[in-house]
């Protein structure tokens, strides 16, 4: 393996460090770097334009200036450095780094492998290189080109829009691709049809259902008659019929008691093959579909999965499984199922991504003998059950095709009375029966990529029906109409939209989460039931830059670009003409400079028309700096940010101003001072005001999931009337009050509060109920969740506690909030160390103060 005596092997993370000292054993020493240690600068773009888009780097935070000092030290005393960071574009431009701060001067080497076993590991010392240098510079490329989009064009989002908004090389296309979705489904107008179904009962007994399909020689319209981008119906032919509700109501009472047989009876035998094992994307998409993970979390546990050796490098557009892999499934899939479940060659499959080359292997279970996933029930139920998955499919990957007979039954009417509509009637059933499993025994795709899937698939061939002949004579037991109706295209999934993305050429594997995570925690989409809604913001963003950076939305546009950084990857470009191209422009291509000099109609872009109203008033969607808000004329009405620009026609935003125009409402006069009580609507909802605007005395929210509507003049008052003063408190006298705070109702003393708790109300509760909240811990300011591990720069345990407004992390000096919705269960130590040197170099948080009228 080497022959030096002190040889110093560099990871990115502790716990990756940790698995190769199982391997490596006590000759080698261990550092990792916790992720990048240099990067662009954080408040500057970093790219000198004018110079050749040189570059300048800087340490992460200040806590990585003792994991330098600590690298160095290490470096000192080895004869010999290898870089073993991971083996793609990023994991080379860590190792560049590594090498460059560390002025490193005994031989150094770019060790690569793909999974964290003992065989890949040797292997690699065999095949070790010096860092390749295309890499590095198609990652420096991305940087770049990411920062020429971010730092020239949020700026104008924050002047013309609002602040905190952000333009992105790749979220700005993703957030593109779910507005379109979004306008679809304004353009789509539903339509209605109807048929009949059946239920008959074969001579055994069994029943099975089957829907009208055709009377009097016509075929009944089905949902495939539809367009799918209008949902009208396609251009009618003469031998179709559109059933009305009336004519379906009909026909079901003309069609009971008749007598039906087996018509025709169509059996075909078909089969199903694997799909190829997981990429990153296929992973993600299936661990959304099947498991529920969002992106960020699946990549979160696959890296746990691969660091601890448990899967191969999870960064990956390669369907490819080495021979050592295809042995390994072929034989477990044999044992486990027998010798009939496995084909008599290896199954090969080609990858469909361009220009697949960073990591040569699928995503598959790590080693030349898997690991049963029981194995793994010590570790955390998310790692066993994303490993079972990844398990499955490989094995599956190499299985035979399941054989599937499928059949098809027309049945007719055999009484002599006259037909309804004057012609005979026809229902058919459909359903399939799995004669031989195959790679089903192990793995089922169904569902793989979530809602959608399941939906499109809902009318499938997943039933089975009971032995039929031609001929055979049915009964009827039930006749029932029913009615449907044309569905807008669905709303992107995480799952749907990356495999979009995928298909595009935008994006590649190690930043898909990536996307996802940016445009959720922009607002620029909103999850409902898993699906991704645009915000109003996100389609005045999209507005500002299909007019004026048009370019930098379009998917081919997009999607070259990534064959660019591949091209440099490879050698086969030069990343300095391309992005003096980009910038500066050339060869009829308008560069960015030109484009952030254009004038911007920011009224027109942000002014959406919905029609006009009774009085030939425009009604229109206006998105202003602190959110939407619908606009007739002088009317307005705020617009929650959570409304999806789908739901709302004209007739309803009419609806919402004409609620709106209700406000300010005088809910009647104060006997105390003789002030009006009015009830009015802000930016954050209806609130409660004393006196007019002249002489504004006291404003307070209305209580939690308290309806305007309920509330009258003395509950008004009451609200006003708050803090209330309870008394005092029995053991310190203390003052004990109730009030309303921005974070909802609690109870005071002194200097210990308590949050009322969900159903407790604020203005009835007495002194003694207050005092027993009072003395109730405060368990949401000691509560640990979870202890990450210990930072690899101070030794302090960095843990994982339940706040006040929810998770968060700290070494006892930082504390960072996790995001909404985030699984403490999935940060790991060296996300949770970036996150904290971020927070630290960021500095304390500067509050805007409020401007005093």
């Amino acid at each position: 393996m080497t022959d030096a005596k002190h040889p110093l092997v560099i990871v990115e993370s502790p716990s990756k460090a940790r698995t190769l000292k199982k391997v490596l054993g006590d000759k080698f020493t261990l550092e990792a770097s916790v992720g990048h240690i240099r990067d662009l600068p954080r408040r500057d773009m970093g790219v000198d334009i004018d110079n050749e888009f040189r570059v300048t780097y800087e340490i992460v935070s200040p806590d990585k200036k003792k994991v330098i000092a600590n690298l160095k030290r290490a470096v000192k005393q080895a004869d010999v450095v290898y870089l073993a960071t991971d083996p793609d574009r990023e994991g080379e431009a860590i190792s560049w780094h590594l090498a460059e701060a560390l002025n490193i001067t005994v031989p150094t080497y770019r060790l690569v492998f793909h999974e964290v076993t003992k065989e890949a590991i040797l292997h690699a010392f065999k095949e070790t290189r010096e860092i390749d240098m295309r890499l590095v510079k198609a990652q420096e490329t991305r940087r770049i080109l990411d920062r020429l989009v971010g730092y020239e064009i949020s700026p104008i989002l924050w002047r013309k829009m609002s602040p905190g908004l952000s333009a992105g090389r790749v979220q700005s296309v993703a957030t593109r691709l779910v507005v379109e979705r979004e306008r679809a489904r304004i353009r789509y107008s539903s339509s209605a049809y109807w048929n009949i179904v059946a239920t008959f009962a074969a001579r055994n007994g069994e029943t099975f259902s089957a829907n009208l399909i055709a009377i009097a020689g016509k075929r009944l319209v089905t949902g495939k008659d539809f367009d799918r981008g209008t949902g009208q119906l396609k251009a009618k032919e003469k031998d179709i019929l559109l059933m009305d509700e009336d004519q379906a109501n009909g026909w079901t009472e003309d069609l009971q008691g008749r007598l039906w047989r087996v018509a025709r009876l169509q059996e075909k035998p078909t089969q199903s093959h694997p799909s190829p094992p997981f990429t990153t994307s296929t992973l993600q998409q299936a661990a959304y579909g099947k498991l529920r993970f969002s992106a960020r979390r699946t990549m979160q546990v696959a890296q746990r999965l691969y660091e601890e050796g448990f899967i191969t490098y999870m960064r990956t557009d390669s369907t490819h499984l080495s021979q050592e892999a295809l042995a390994a499934a072929r034989s477990l899939a044999k044992e486990k199922y027998g010798a009939e479940y496995i084909p008599d060659k290896p199954r090969l499959y080609k990858t469909k991504v361009k220009n697949a080359q960073e990591a040569h292997e699928a995503i598959r279970p790590a080693g030349s003998h898997f690991q049963d996933p029981a194995g793994l029930a010590q570790h955390q139920p998310e790692m066993q059950r994303l490993y079972e998955l990844i398990y499955r499919r490989t094995l599956a990957s190499q299985m035979t095709a399941a054989r599937i007979r499928l059949t098809t039954v027309e049945i007719t009417d055999t009484s002599d009375a006259p037909h309804p509509a004057g012609g005979e009637a026809v229902f058919q059933a459909t359903g399939k029966v799995i004669e031989f499993p195959g790679y089903l025994a192990a793995y089922q795709v169904a569902g793989d990529e979530g809602n959608e899937a399941r939906r499109n698939n809902a009318e499938g061939q997943d039933k089975t029906l009971p032995p039929l002949a031609e001929g055979e004579v049915v009964t009827a037991t039930g006749l029932e109409p029913k009615s449907h109706e044309t569905n807008p295209p669905a709303r992107y999934t995480e799952a749907t939209l990356i495999k979009e993305l995928e298909s595009l050429g935008i994006g590649r594997p190690s930043t898909y989460a990536t996307i996802m995570d940016t445009i959720q925690r922009r607002e620029y989409v909103v999850k409902k039931g898993g699906a991704l809604v645009p915000t109003f913001t996100a389609v005045g963003v999209t507005r500002l830059m299909e007019a004026n950076f048009a370019d930098l939305v379009d998917y081919q546009f997009t999607a070259r670009m990534e064959d660019v950084l591949d091209e440099i990857s490879l050698g086969e470009e030069d990343s300095l003409p391309y992005l003096k191209k980009f910038y500066f422009g050339g060869n009829d291509h308008t560069g960015l400079k030109e484009l952030l000099e254009a004038p911007i109609d920011i009224r027109e872009i942000c002014t959406i028309k919905l029609g006009e109203g009774p009085d030939e008033v425009p009604v229109t969607v206006r998105i202003g700096r602190y959110g939407a808000y619908l606009e007739h004329g002088d009317n307005r009405a705020s617009l929650d940010p959570a409304t999806p620009p789908d739901e709302i026609s004209l007739e309803w935003a009419l609806e919402h101003i004409e609620k709106g125009s209700e406000y300010p409402k005088e809910l009647g006069i104060d006997p105390k001072t003789e002030l009006k009580v009015l009830m009015k609507k802000g930016r954050f909802g209806v609130y409660l005001q004393l006196g007019d605007d002249e002489r504004k005395e006291k404003q307070k929210s209305l209580l939690p999931d308290m309806q305007p509507e309920d509330v009258s003049l003395s509950v008004a008052l009451d609200i006003l009337a708050l803090p209330r003063e309870l008394g005092a408190h029995p053991e310190t006298g203390e003052p004990v009050s109730a009030d309303l705070g921005r974070y909802g109702p609690y109870v005071k003393s002194g200097k210990t509060n308590r949050s009322l708790p969900k159903g407790e109300d604020l203005l009835s509760i007495d002194l003694d109920r207050a005092v027993v909240l009072l003395s109730q811990k405060n368990s949401r300011t000691i509560e640990t969740l979870r202890t990450v591990g210990a930072h690899p720069g101070t030794g302090v345990d960095i843990v994982i506690k339940a706040g006040r407004y929810g998770p968060y992390i700290t070494d006892g000096t930082t504390n960072v909030s996790l995001k909404k919705g985030e699984d403490p269960e999935g940060v790991t130590l060296e996300d949770a160390v970036e996150r904290l040197a971020a927070k630290a170099a960021a500095g304390p948080s500067k509050r805007r103060r409020r401007r005093r009228s």
